[in-house]
C-alpha cells in the first residue's frame, strides 16, 4: 500500500494542530500549512515527527492569489501521492451586517471559502483519487446576523462541498464535518461560555476528540461523500 499522507491548512494552532496530530497518529505523513504561526507550526511538526511520520511546513497566505494556486503544486513535490485534504483555515469576527466593512468581508470570504474552493479544485486536477474535508460550523444552520460575513462563507462552503462531491466522483470523496462548542474564542468575553452551553441539546461543551473521531468515521466509511456531519450536541437544531 502507498503511505497516506494529509495537507491541513491552518494547522499550526488549535483545532488544525490537534486534526494534523491525529492522523499524524494513524500514519499519515503530514504537509502542514501555516500563514504567521510559524513558532507554532514549527512545534508542532517537532511533536507529530517524534510519531515516525514525515511533516513538511508550507507557509501561504491565504488571501493571495498566487499563494494559494502555488499550494498545492508545492505539496505534491513532496507528497506525490497526496490522500487527504482537510480545508481547516479558517478566519472569524464579529460582525452584524451593517457592521461589516469590506475588508471584513474580503477576508472572511478569502480565506473561509475561496481558498478551500480553489485549493479543492487544484487537488482534483492534480491528484486522480483521494478525499477531502471541509470544517464547517453549526452557524450554517441558523441565520442569525451576529457574525454575518464569517456565517455566510461557512454557508457557501458547507454547498461547495456538495456541489464539489458531486463533480469529483467517484474517484474523490468530499465531506464536510460542522463543529459546535469545542473551543472557545481567544477573545471571548465573560460569561460567553454559559450562553453558550444553554443553546446546546445536550447542555455541555463538546472536546476535540469528538472532532477527530468523525474525522476517523469519515476516512474509514468509504461509502460517505457530500455529507454533513455535525459535531455540535444539538445546537445546529
Amino acid at each position: 500500500m502507498k503511505k497516506q499522507s494529509a495537507l491541513i491548512t491552518g494547522a499550526a494552532r488549535r483545532i488544525g494542530r490537534e486534526t494534523a496530530s491525529f492522523l499524524a497518529s494513524l500514519g499519515f505523513d503530514i504537509a502542514l500549512h501555516y500563514s504567521t504561526s510559524k513558532k507554532a507550526a514549527e512545534e508542532t511538526a517537532e511533536e507529530i515527527r517524534t510519531m515516525n511520520v514525515e511533516c513538511i511546513l508550507y507557509q501561504a497566505d491565504l488571501e493571495q492569489k498566487a499563494s494559494v494556486l502555488d499550494l498545492i503544486p508545492r505539496v505534491k513535490k513532496d507528497f506525490p501521492n497526496l490522500s487527504l485534504l482537510v480545508n481547516n483555515a479558517s478566519t472569524f469576527n464579529k460582525a452584524k451586517i451593517t457592521e461589516t466593512e469590506w475588508e471584513l468581508f474580503e477576508n472572511h470570504m478569502a480565506i473561509n471559502f475561496r481558498a478551500p474552493f480553489f485549493l479543492s479544485r487544484a487537488y482534483a486536477l492534480n491528484f486522480s483519487s483521494g478525499h477531502i474535508i471541509n470544517i464547517l460550523d453549526t452557524k450554517i444552520n441558523n441565520n442569525s446576523s451576529l457574525y454575518s460575513s464569517y456565517t455566510l462563507s461557512k454557508k457557501v462552503l458547507a454547498e461547495f462541498t456538495k456541489m464539489a462531491a458531486l463533480e469529483f466522483a467517484p474517484s474523490i470523496r468530499v465531506n464536510g464535518l460542522a463543529p459546535g462548542f469545542l473551543l472557545l474564542p481567544e477573545d471571548h468575553e465573560d460569561g460567553y461560555e454559559k450562553i453558550l452551553i444553554d443553546k446546546i441539546p445536550l447542555k455541555k461543551q463538546g472536546k476535540i476528540k469528538n472532532l477527530l473521531d468523525s474525522i476517523g468515521f469519515l476516512l474509514h466509511n468509504e461509502y460517505l461523500t457530500g455529507q454533513i456531519v455535525y459535531v455540535d450536541g444539538g445546537q445546529g437544531l
